[in-house]
Formats: C-alpha cells, sequence, structure tokens
C-alpha cells in the first residue's frame, strides 16, 4: 500500500498527515510554533518573522510525531511512501543569493509595511496587489535601498523555499505563485503575466538592478505535474537521523499555498464552489467561471491548484486575540488545580457563546492583533468596549469575541455579493475553528447570511488537502482532472453537514455588525495614542 504525505507550515503550527490511495487518514503529527515581532530598521513597529532554522526543527518534529502516530496504530513503521507534498502560509518575502544564503529576516503574510508599494502596483498592473503579496514586499524593499536587493538570485515563498531545499527545484505551484505575482490563470498561459513582468521591471529601472524578474521567480506549475524527487542532501534536512523510511529518489508534488490546500481539502476547485479557511488569519475563496467586473483593493484574484480563477477575501486577524484570551481563561482554571484540558476549555467556551445574547448584550471587541488590510490599519490594538450596562456575561463576551472575528471578513464578502452580484447557495468550512462542532458554522452562517457546511475532515484542513495533491500526481489516470479525482476517489463517500442561520442570530450580528463599524474609530485612535 502506497502512502502519501502532506505536510503544512501553517502560523500557528507544522502539521503532518499520512493518507492512503482513497485519502482515508493514516497518521498525523504536529508541532506548534509562533511567528516574532522583530525590530527592524526603517519599519515602525517591527516586522513579523519565522526563523528559517525554526522550520526545519518544526518540521522533523511533526514528521517524527507522525512516524510515533503510524507505528503505534500499525505496528510497524511507514510502509513505501508514494509521493510528498509541502506547503505553507502563502505569500511573504524570502530571497537568498547565489549561494543560497538567506538575505535578509522573512517577511509574512501578516506584514503591512508595504501599502505603499502594494497601491503603486495596483494602479500599474490595474488588478489588486495586496500588501502581503511578493512582489508588493520586493517592491517596497527595492523603493526602500535595502542593501540586500542587489544580490538577490532566487526570490519564493515559505513553502518554494522548503520544496527547493529538498528537491533542488526552484518551483511552485500555479496558486502559491499566484500569490507570488499575478498569474493568467487559463488552460493556455497558467503562468506569470509576461507584460506585468515586463511593467515591474520598467518601474524599478531606476534603481539598477543586476537582475530581471523573470530571472529571480521560482517557476509555475500545475496539480499533477512532477516535482521533483527528494534527494540525499534533503533528506538529511527532515530525517537527519534516519528515523522514517522515506527514501532518497520520493517524488514530490509542486508545493502550494495554504489556500490551494483549503480548496482540495473541501472540494471547491470547481466553479461554483466556495469555502472560509478559519484560523489565525481567514480567508473566504471562490471558484469562479469568469472575471470579476472590476478590480477591487480588499478583494484578491488568485488561482486554483489548475489554474481557475478564484476571488478571494482575506483578513489578517481570525482567532488570534480569541486565543489570548481562551489562554488567560485556562491559566486561571488550571490555577485550580483542574484537569481540564485546553479542548475541553475550547469546547465549553465556544459553547457558551450560543447562550449570549443576538448582539452580544452592547458589547463589541475589535481583534486586531496585528494590521488589517481590509479596513486600511496598519497596526493592531485589541479592544474591549462596552455600556455602563452592558450585560457582561461569559456568554455575551465569548460571543463578542467570535463575532469580532467574523466582522471584517464579513466587509469582504459584501463586495462579493452586493457589489458583483454573486450567488452563494454554501460556503465549506475548515481549518482549526470549525473543529469545535456547531458553534463556529452556526455563528460562521449568522455572521454572512450564508449557510455553512463542515465536512468529517473539517479539522485536518489543508495539509490533508496537500496530501491529496501528493496523491493525484502520482496515482491519476492521464487525462483525470483535479476535479475527477475528488469527485470519483475522495468526496463520494465523506459526510458533509450545513448549519443555516436562525433569524434571531443574524439580526443580532447585524446590529453588532454596525457597532463594530463605528468602534473602528477607537481602534485607529488608540493605535495613534497608545504606543
Amino acid at each position: 500500500m502506497s502512502i502519501f504525505l502532506g505536510v503544512e507550515l501553517g502560523s500557528t503550527r507544522v502539521k503532518a498527515v499520512a493518507i492512503d490511495t482513497c485519502g482515508n487518514l493514516l497518521a498525523t503529527g504536529d508541532f506548534r510554533w509562533e511567528n516574532q515581532l522583530i525590530q527592524f530598521e526603517g519599519v515602525e513597529g517591527g516586522i513579523w518573522t519565522y526563523a528559517l532554522d525554526e522550520a526545519w526543527r518544526a518540521l522533523r518534529r511533526s514528521l517524527s510525531r507522525l512516524a510515533s502516530d503510524y507505528k503505534k496504530k500499525y505496528g510497524k513503521p511507514f510502509e513505501e511512501i508514494g509521493a510528498i507534498g509541502i506547503s505553507a502560509m502563502m505569500h511573504g518575502y524570502l530571497v537568498f543569493d547565489k549561494n543560497d544564503a538567506q538575505l535578509t529576516d522573512f517577511r509574512t503574510w501578516r506584514n503591512t509595511m508595504t501599502a505603499q508599494s502594494a497601491k503603486l502596483l495596483s494602479e500599474a498592473f490595474d488588478v489588486n496587489i495586496p500588501e502581503r503579496w511578493s512582489i508588493a514586499h520586493l517592491h517596497r524593499a527595492v523603493a526602500a535601498g535595502e542593501p540586500h536587493v542587489k544580490d538577490i538570485a532566487f526570490m519564493t515563498s515559505l513553502a518554494g523555499y522548503i520544496h527547493y531545499k529538498l528537491t533542488g527545484e526552484k518551483i511552485v505551484g500555479i496558486n502559491e505563485g499566484s500569490g507570488i505575482f499575478p498569474i493568467i490563470a487559463d488552460s493556455r498561459t497558467n503562468d506569470y503575466d509576461s507584460e506585468k513582468i515586463d511593467k515591474f521591471d520598467a518601474l524599478i529601472s531606476e534603481y539598477n538592478m543586476p537582475w530581471k524578474l523573470r530571472d529571480i521567480l521560482p517557476k509555475v506549475k500545475c496539480a499533477g505535474e512532477h516535482g521533483g524527487n527528494l534527494t540525499r542532501e534533503g533528506l538529511k534536512l527532515i530525517d537527519p537521523n534516519r528515523r522514517f523510511s522515506i527514501k532518497p529518489g520520493t517524488p514530490l508534488c509542486p508545493p502550494e499555498g495554504d489556500a490551494g490546500t483549503g480548496m482540495v481539502a473541501t472540494n471547491t476547485v470547481s466553479p461554483g464552489m466556495g469555502n472560509i479557511s478559519a484560523g489565525t488569519s481567514v480567508f473566504a475563496m471562490l471558484t469562479l467561471d469568469k472575471k470579476l467586473q472590476k478590480t477591487h483593493p480588499q478583494i484578491d484574484t488568485i488561482a486554483t491548484p489548475m489554474g481557475m480563477p478564484v476571488a478571494m477575501v482575506h483578513c489578517n486577524n481570525f482567532t488570534s486575540d480569541l486565543d489570548a484570551w481562551v489562554n488567560m481563561i485556562y491559566s486561571v482554571v488550571k490555577s485550580g488545580k483542574s484537569s481540564l484540558k485546553k479542548d475541553s476549555i475550547y469546547r465549553i467556551l465556544y459553547d457558551l457563546a450560543l447562550f449570549g445574547d443576538p448582539d452580544c448584550g452592547g458589547l463589541v471587541t475589535v481583534n486586531y492583533i496585528s494590521g488589517e488590510h481590509m479596513t486600511g490599519f496598519t497596526e493592531g490594538r485589541p479592544l474591549v468596549v462596552r455600556m455602563p450596562d452592558t450585560d457582561l456575561s461569559a456568554s455575551n463576551f465569548l460571543r463578542s469575541l467570535i463575532f469580532s472575528a467574523m466582522a471584517t471578513l464579513r466587509m469582504g464578502m459584501d463586495i462579493l455579493t452586493k457589489e458583483e452580484g454573486i450567488k452563494i447557495s454554501k460556503l465549506i468550512g475548515h481549518g482549526g475553528f470549525f473543529k469545535t462542532p456547531v458553534v463556529g458554522q452556526w455563528l460562521m452562517a449568522a455572521a454572512l447570511g450564508i449557510p455553512i457546511a463542515v465536512m468529517e475532515s473539517a479539522g485536518e484542513g489543508g495539509p490533508w488537502g496537500m496530501a491529496l495533491l501528493a496523491a493525484y500526481s502520482a496515482i491519476k489516470n492521464d487525462g483525470e482532472t483535479l476535479e475527477e479525482f475528488l469527485n470519483k476517489r475522495i468526496f463520494d463517500r465523506i459526510k458533509i453537514s450545513t448549519k443555516e442561520a436562525e433569524q434571531r442570530d443574524a439580526k443580532g450580528f447585524e446590529r453588532y455588525f454596525q457597532r463594530y463599524k463605528k468602534a473602528l474609530k477607537v481602534e485607529r485612535a488608540a493605535i495613534e495614542e497608545i504606543k
């Protein structure tokens, strides 16, 4: 039996999963990690980053725990590995010189110091370039005169970097590539937009860079294409002590972004389908059969792993503030010598939110840990605001934290449904937020006014989707599309549950939403005054 591995380096944990040819989950392993806010010259407030050494450590620990889980369940080590897939949080900025030396700290999707460059490029390209995209970071670094830019030989994403070190191949999947530079997503091209590449080179010509953009970008590949093979050097990086049965020469599929793996994990790669990935950040994606009517600065246009156009609403802040409050409450519980685990605390608190007042009783919170491009913030100050007579119950407070996490997403979804007129019958939720039964679905449906469905595999999300892409690359039939592979081999037997919002909850969110938008004025004042 062939086993397929999928690994995703997410914002708060690195997770590895093993599946069989039918997509059944065989084993898992994960390792938690966190980004750091470090001081950086010329950037007020610093930058969010991860150390690449920590990425390798997290990757090794995840695979080690996966191997242990597999052996515990089946009494033997891994059998033959059919293929491996690497995924990670999209966007950001990773650059290397001709000797593969890292030139500057990894700048993650969370950084918003690229606002001016993103605006300039959006106008030049006539397409929305979000602040977190790699090309916005590159332009800012060049325009700011950062010394390292003249030495750039290779720019890639986190997934592209890990894949390169494992295989020697400087490639990314087309979904990942569409968060680096604009893609022409159609079956004839499926590559970076050459016209826009020429425009970028012209825009920075005054800085006399010794490279052209095309020469430093990773090549783009679609799902199903060969992504290279694991080298002996790559194997040493993930298994220096040969504890696993992964062998040199094992094939890898093209590395993909967490947006693409989310589409695969929810079977929403076909036009008319949509999903929400909810964790540290949140993004909703709708696969389109045609381009949007106009450019919206709040809406990204990316691609599925096969190259179909996708409209994406991405918000930097989702559960980070909520998690901070849960951690504080958990520390109080533990101080009382309780044996409750943190997962149980989450379930208890989430369930409490269902019993709060529909509009949270007048309470409003703003969950901005970091900047939020959707509403024009470059920094965050988490806030709790209430009237003197607000019922500050645990139920209202937890409900407000959850509604706050959804409010910014709602602003972006309103653009697609009200301005673009896109009809959405349901959205499929996945990621850690939807792992707690019912609550996430119910309240998200109230916030967006759209039924929310969750599959049995909702908690596995991206890593499972990446493992499916690895399996597709290895065992697909000639001419079998990704859609056919997923529909016929994987999702024909997976159970799905759908929740629609109660009218009282939907009306309650509308009242909360109006207060939330007003509270953003308080948020802006807090950023200006509290340093």
